[in-house]
């Protein structure tokens, strides 16, 4: 068996909390073990790590890491680096052994600024919203099965936070996505008011607008813990985006039952997981299935992070797009480096 059936099969599904047109089920593991890295944001804020531009000039799809710690440290999919010469986010789920350093691949969510506002990142509290995520873990699959590098599309990922800043009626005069969280900021709230991890908890599966839109899991409760709010508000910002849609209701879908979250998880354990060596520790398992996609860390044998969503919440016929932008993504090789 896949590490990730494995995993899914020892798990218990919770009860469902709901909050407007969103819901979760809490994914449980009584056994889970303590985390034995550090998250970004502890790394960072605790001064035991460093993200800079890989040089002075800078490379758009790539940063610098520095592990300054004597423990490891994990990077998540999509979390947010703001600062430097403009914001990024993370391409793939990373474990940084103690003491490494590392160049990663990053996207930029930030079209408007090329110029540097401080030498090192920092974190911020927030993961890309998910509809973005899963159509950048698709680009990204296709990029590695292509051509061996985890590389998205750019012009697609700023056109995406444009058209989610259009939605949400939010200006910014860098076209960042960061502004866009920013000034929804009251109503994500909100949200991760009303979702709040429960003892136990390893992970969610996440619902939109009555039907189930991915699953979030890890090999330790901690760690849920400490990413659960960021989790929580990047798929506030789709629900967000929903209700701007189609106008406030007081009559909002009910969520699905554990028969259609057993199902979804069942069709993830079935979907076809290639594996590739992973950048830093362990492999990195890429999720193309016919209706979900997604991503996994596996080190030492344990899934240490996944993220997979259906096909049908990204909006888009991912695999078939990803194919397409393949070629695309190449021709942009060449503009790495702006200006």
């Amino acid at each position: 068996m896949s590490a990730i059936s494995t995993t899914l099969e020892k798990l218990s599904v919770g009860q469902t909390t709901a909050h407007n047109n969103m819901a979760w089920f809490p994914l449980l593991d009584a056994a889970s073990p303590a985390a034995d890295y550090l998250t970004l944001d502890e790394a960072l804020n605790q001064g035991h790590a460093r993200v800079t531009e890989v040089d002075e000039g800078g490379s758009v799809p790539e940063l610098m890491f520095s592990n300054e710690s004597a423990r490891r440290v994990l990077l998540l999919d999509g979390e947010e680096l703001v600062g430097a010469k403009q914001n990024r986010v993370l391409n793939i789920t990373i474990l940084v052994g103690a003491g490494q350093k590392l160049t990663i691949p990053v996207s930029c969510v930030e079209e408007g600024r090329w110029g540097y506002r401080s030498r090192d990142f920092s974190s911020a509290d927030r993961a890309m919203y998910a509809r973005g995520r899963a159509r950048k873990m698709s680009q990204v699959s296709a990029s590695l099965r292509e051509r061996g590098e985890r590389h998205a599309d750019q012009q697609d990922v700023w056109d995406g936070v444009a058209s989610m800043a259009r939605c949400l009626n939010v200006e910014s005069s860098t076209e960042a996505m960061a502004d866009a969280y920013e000034q929804s900021a009251g109503s994500l709230e909100s949200y991760t008011d009303a979702f709040k991890p429960i003892e136990h908890q390893v992970g969610a599966v996440f619902c939109l607008g009555g039907k189930v839109a991915g699953i979030e899991l890890f090999d330790s409760a901690d760690t849920f813990a400490r990413t659960a709010a960021k989790l929580v508000a990047s798929y506030a910002m789709d629900a967000l985006g929903e209700q701007a849609k189609t106008g406030e209701k007081s009559d909002d879908p009910p969520a699905p039952g554990k028969d259609q979250v057993a199902d979804f998880m069942a069709k993830l354990a079935n979907s076809p997981a290639n594996p590739f060596e992973a950048l830093g520790e362990g492999r990195d398992l890429r999720i193309e299935g016919a209706e979900i996609v997604g991503g996994a860390l596996e080190v030492d044998g344990r899934l240490v992070h996944m993220s997979a969503f259906t096909r049908e919440a990204s909006g888009d016929s991912l695999r078939e797009q990803a194919d397409e932008l393949v070629s695309r993504i190449a021709s942009m090789r060449q503009r790495r480096r702006m200006h």
